[in-house]
């Protein structure tokens, strides 16, 4: 039977820089870095348990948007299935724990290298892809709606990224 689990690639805005950063978390455990990610209890909801992996891994409740790839590989010998979500962080402070010890946010680039997993990396390129549909989505309707300005106007993100996130090199 195949364990099943959820995760999310969580995302913010640096309070810095403005840019993308995207949160690894580190499992002592397994001496690895990875997504915040865990086993579903039985009878939960995907992404309910994502949200509460997040939270109980990072300290930070987030709100979730697009799904993104599942991720399917053999764990202690059993198959498992990773479903995953983008979600940003709204709030929170992170504590370290039993379970995950360090957390860092990263721009995507440093992100993509520092995950143990390759399968793991795969994820960063899927979180730019949505943001990026997401931009060509509202520039579309931006566009159609000015060809016709009795179109009805739609709440439509207008950046390929989240409104002052701005792409790292």
């Amino acid at each position: 039977m195949t364990v099943q689990a959820a995760g999310c690639v969580l995302w913010r805005r640096s309070p810095v820089t403005r840019t993308l950063e995207l949160c690894l978390v580190h499992r002592p455990k397994y001496d690895d870095w990875s997504w915040p990610k865990g086993k579903l209890k039985r009878g939960e909801d995907a992404l309910a348990g994502a949200l509460r992996e997040v939270a109980e891994e990072t300290g930070h409740s987030a709100v979730a948007a697009a799904e993104l790839p599942s991720a399917y590989y053999l764990a202690n010998g059993r198959p498992k299935r990773v479903r995953y979500w983008a979600a940003e962080a709204v709030s929170g402070t992170f504590t370290p724990n039993d379970e995950v010890d360090r957390l860092l946010w990263l721009p995507p680039h440093m992100a993509r290298r520092r995950l143990t997993e390759p399968r793991d990396a795969d994820l960063v390129d899927a979180l730019l892809t949505t943001f990026r549909a997401t931009a060509t989505a509202a520039a579309t309707a931006a566009t159609m709606t000015a060809a016709d300005p009795r179109a009805p106007r739609r709440n439509v993100p207008t950046a390929p990224f989240p409104p002052g996130i701005r792409p790292c090199p």
